[in-house]
């Protein structure tokens, strides 16, 4: 679970990154450049893919973390890192719907 949760936090960065990146790249429209904010598209791609998927991840980490809670066993899951899961998801929910 603890890996598990550390991949989770590493997509909820890519998430920040791919928004910063959307922003960015807007603003380069709306400046007429055609300037690529990440010159190397792979890299881009990857780092879209993997913000976009972790509203997902993170929805089934933290369902894990509620069923735990409820059955009440131990978790070895650090609290920083459950509450900046769940800030990001609170983000990403707002983010998505509105």
């Amino acid at each position: 679970m603890r890996f598990f949760s550390k991949v989770v936090f590493i997509c909820n960065l890519c998430f920040i990154g791919a928004v910063i990146l959307r922003y960015v790249e807007i603003g380069n429209k709306k400046n007429e450049t055609n300037a690529n904010a990440i010159p190397f598209q792979p890299l881009e791609s990857t780092l879209v893919v993997l913000g976009y998927s972790a509203i997902f991840l993170n929805l089934f980490f933290l369902i894990i973390v509620l069923m735990q809670t409820i059955f009440k066993k131990p978790s070895t899951i650090p609290i920083w890192l459950l509450v900046s899961n769940l800030i990001v998801f609170i983000a990403q929910l707002i983010y998505f719907l509105f």
